[in-house]
């Protein structure tokens, strides 16, 4: 039966080319232009990729190997330097390669064997045994490997290698580089369900029950014909079965078929934003009465309806899209990002009052598309390349098999911001595009995010609904040139802001003014005039908002990253997440900026800003008013406020009625560190990784939000401190276990090892009484 190993442990790591000169002789050249091409090298199987080898009985390679854990970002220890590319990360991508050897039981030689690789960046060539088995040419999509021809079972040894190419670049932000994504080792029986070979498409009937139209994709490997019969049943989310359906059929030897069947699920529970509720299919195969495979496959049953003129409907209700964009990537770790921290940023946005997620610029991994259907998001999934070449219809296809059945998933994007979105060749391509993808799922919107003069983009002529990147002024134009279509904001806003920076008149420190803003050329609008305007318009169906994350790249030296995330590079919550909270939640809120540690400015008017959803703010100082403002929908308070130390107090009203209030003391020096775990690890697994966040407290236990100590971090042994950081200007490697911490917050990611017990985390700074972070592992 089917079987899918983690494969990331036990790995060997090498960063740079190795010598490959070519010998000046025939036999090897002869030899090596067989099955078994890589006889030399690092791919070979004798080769001896050792780390610190002390053996006397073999050859010792003079190569430096280290062992790795996967998921494994090589690039990110360096430390930044502003002689390389700037919208990279400012690091000097390098080659690299990678090796594991493994052993196969015996009873494996029956089955077929492949491994899955879910991202490697960038260009990647695997080998099994010294045969070259793949390369892949993009950086973003998952790939299978199979090695069942070449595979050696029992003490046979098998060794995997990985070449790593990096000069070959597919985006301007930071793409890291290395194997960054799980890799699995897959078995099956030789009659299987293909990969991603369930598709559900549940279609609402007229009685109010739903129809599940299933498609089952089956191959078989064997050397000779099998009739197949195929039982599916739908299980709830208490695994209660809901409904069963069968289908029969035949499969030729060495081939795949496809078999099409419908259940009838009665009174089914909808999935909604507000109630992500999921089915499981669990689909069992038998060949020639032989039960061979069993396959799960989560769905949801939900409607949704564009109207060009009302917006979007999800389940017949009224939806506006309150989204933002987001790469993959994470300040603290670079690429590499373990589950449970991917799970927690969706959390994080959750929080935020997004209902709205679009993965830029490329496929995001399961781990975050599978909290996205669990948590009630609205999905804008991009493929990387806009192309109609084989290669990249294949990547795309890749994206949409694995992601079709999600709920979450309404919008399949081809494409960002491509200057061919406005020619005829643009137009050719993104008809094939669209046609491929019709071919695997007709039940969701095809659409591109466009910012080269939308109002003239041909592709709009072909696409299901029309994505705008900013051109906030050209909306009204398209929208009476198709008045047809639904129309969003695939990406708008991009008001840039450093967290704990409030100083409208500073440029050269690299950093930005936290107060809400728009770009001096208006192309990025700030996050309240962006969202005003898509609520005044009922027919736009909303947007996604560039960006949730900070993300490295896209950047000036000595600023390491792009400043337009609504959280910061290290997962610290920015004001600009609070007036994002203040536009999308209806829970009352009020939110002040800026601090009031202003030591030195006494009687300098100071700009204070109230993010708030209520409609009337009043603002004290030390107890007295300074004056009641009534706030517009979506709108803000403001004063002009003369320092004095104290508290600033803010308070909110809805119809009279106080509801919130939020305040901002002076503080005294800081005394004490203090730690948080700010995302929940409970497991000694040896993959999840803890967020904590790192502040200072004064002699009243008051956080002290301008604190600025240099703090150094340890752990025991139960615990790896993977990366630490704060200062979005700071080149020290953000790999390093002590930070010179900026605006009060040092963030740190601290992987579980697999024992049981109290894992510590230890800070300590000169002149301040230490921390300790205590997290039980079970």
């Amino acid at each position: 039966m089917r079987e899918k190993i983690l494969f990331d442990e036990n790995w060997r790591f090498h960063e740079g080319d190795l010598d490959d000169r070519i010998p000046v002789d025939k036999g090897p050249i002869y030899m090596q232009s067989k099955t078994e091409t890589m006889l030399w090298g690092p791919a070979a199987i004798n080769y001896i990729g050792a780390y610190d080898n002390y053996s006397t009985s073999r050859e010792i390679s003079r190569d430096a190997w280290y062992p790795v854990t996967l998921p494994h970002d090589y690039i990110i220890s360096q430390a930044p330097d502003k002689n390389e590319n700037n919208t990279l990360g400012f690091f000097k991508y390098r080659n690299a390669w990678y090796r594991k050897e493994f052993y196969l039981d015996e009873e494996d030689s029956s089955k077929r064997l492949t491994l899955m690789f879910d991202g490697v960046a960038t260009w990647a060539t695997v080998y099994l045994n010294g045969v070259i088995l793949k390369h892949n040419f993009c950086g973003y999509n998952s790939f299978e490997v199979d090695i069942t021809d070449v595979a050696k079972f029992g003490k046979q040894k098998n060794v995997l290698a990985v070449y790593v190419e990096t000069k070959h670049h597919e985006g301007w932000w930071y793409e890291g580089a290395g194997i960054y994504r799980h890799v699995w080792l897959c078995k099956s029986e030789t009659v299987a369900v293909d990969l991603w070979g369930v598709y559900v498409v549940p279609t609402k009937r007229e009685d109010g029950n739903w129809e599940l139209m299933i498609e089952t994709t089956l191959r078989n490997d064997r050397y000779e014909n099998v009739k197949l019969k195929v039982e599916s049943r739908v299980l709830d989310a208490d695994g209660n079965i809901a409904a069963k359906c069968s289908a029969e059929g035949a499969v030729e030897l060495r081939d795949k078929a496809v078999l099409k069947y419908n259940a009838v699920l009665e009174g089914a529970h909808l999935w909604d934003i507000d109630d992500p509720y999921l089915y499981t299919l669990v689909t069992d195969v038998h060949a020639d009465g032989e039960l061979t495979d069993s396959y799960s496959t989560r769905f949801g049953c939900r409607t949704f309806v564009l109207d060009s003129n009302k917006g979007l409907f999800l389940n017949g209700r009224h939806i506006k899209i309150k989204g933002v964009c987001a790469h993959q990537d994470l300040g603290l770790t670079g690429k590499a990002v373990a589950d449970n921290v991917l799970r927690y940023k969706v959390e994080l946005i959750k929080e935020m009052g997004a209902n709205g997620y679009r993965t830029s610029h490329y496929p995001h991994p399961e781990a975050t598309m599978d909290a996205l259907d669990e948590l009630g998001f609205i999905v804008m999934d991009e493929t990387r390349w806009f192309s109609s070449s084989e290669e990249s219809l294949e990547q795309m296809e890749m994206l949409v098999r694995r992601d079709r059945n999600r709920p979450s998933v309404l919008f399949w994007s081809v494409g960002n911001e491509e200057p061919h979105h406005v020619t005829e060749e643009g137009r050719r391509i993104c008809k094939a595009m669209m046609s491929r993808i019709r071919k695997l799922d007709s039940s969701r919107v095809v659409m591109t995010a466009v910012c080269h003069d939308p109002d003239v983009a041909t592709v709009y002529d072909e696409l299901d609904a029309i994505g705008i990147n900013y051109n906030l002024n050209k909306y009204d134009k398209i929208h009476e040139k198709y008045p047809e279509k639904a129309i969003f904001a695939s990406e708008c806003c991009a008001s840039s802001t450093t967290r704990g920076w409030y100083d409208d008149t500073v440029f050269s420190t690299g950093y930005t003014t936290a107060y809400d803003k728009d770009s001096a050329d208006k192309w990025f609008m700030g996050r309240e005039k962006t969202w005003k305007f898509l609520c005044e318009r009922e027919w736009v169906l909303g947007g996604y908002q560039w960006i949730a994350f900070e993300h490295r790249g896209e950047t000036t030296w000595p600023r390491l990253c792009s400043q337009a995330g609504a959280i910061d590079l290290y997962l610290q919550k920015k004001d600009a997440f609070y007036q994002n909270k203040s536009h999308w939640t209806d829970e009352p809120m009020v939110h002040l900026l800026p601090h009031w540690n202003f030591e030195g400015r006494e009687g300098e008017s100071i700009r204070v800003v109230a993010y708030t959803n209520c409609d009337a703010l009043e603002l004290y100082l030390n107890g007295k008013s300074l004056g009641r403002r009534e706030i517009e929908k979506y709108g803000h308070g403001e004063w002009q406020v003369a320092y004095e130390r104290g508290e600033l107090r803010v308070e909110a009203f809805r119809d009279g009625k106080l509801v919130a209030t939020d305040r901002k003391l002076t503080t005294g020096r800081a005394v004490a560190l203090k730690m948080r775990l700010d995302n929940k690890v409970e497991q000694a697994n040896g993959r999840d990784v803890a967020i904590v966040t790192c502040y200072c407290v004064d002699e009243n236990g008051l956080e002290v939000p301008t604190a600025a100590p240099f703090v150094r971090f340890h752990c025991n042994t139960l615990g790896k401190i993977l990366g630490t950081g704060s200062d979005v200007c700071d080149h020290t490697p953000v790999t390093e276990p002590h930070r010179q911490m900026r605006a009060g917050r040092i963030g740190v990611a601290l992987m579980v090892g697999k024992s049981a017990g109290e894992l510590k985390l230890y800070a300590t700074a000169d002149g301040l009484s230490d921390a300790v972070l205590t997290i039980e592992l079970k």
